[in-house]
């Protein structure tokens, strides 16, 4: 089950990556990356803040599509600032067997 849900992370990273190279008109993730960091971060944080939110009010369903908004807007701050989405992955792969936290 964890390579579907990396290769989804992976390929929603890829479109973003595509997207900077090869805009598409009308598309959310070309607004983002025309409008840079600032913007990218602005709307992480407001996708927290809307998770959260959902999460005090008990809506399940909420819940679950204010977080995939957070996934997608972290996938785009990776994506401008450089970071492969490998590292993050492999950091949540370190911690998970070097932790009894998780």
């Amino acid at each position: 089950m964890s390579d579907v849900n990396e290769t989804i992370l992976e390929e929603i990273y890829a479109v973003v990556l595509d997207r900077a190279r090869h805009p598409v008109p009308g598309s959310y993730t070309n607004y983002l990356l025309d409008r840079g960091l600032d913007k990218i971060v602005q709307k992480f944080g407001e996708q927290a803040v809307q998770m959260i939110i959902a999460a005090k009010n008990g809506h399940t369903s909420d819940i679950v599509s204010e977080s995939a908004d957070l996934i997608y807007h972290l996938i785009v701050l990776f994506a401008v600032t450089g970071i492969p989405l490998e590292d993050l992955l492999a950091e949540l792969r370190q911690r998970r067997t070097h932790t009894e936290s998780y």
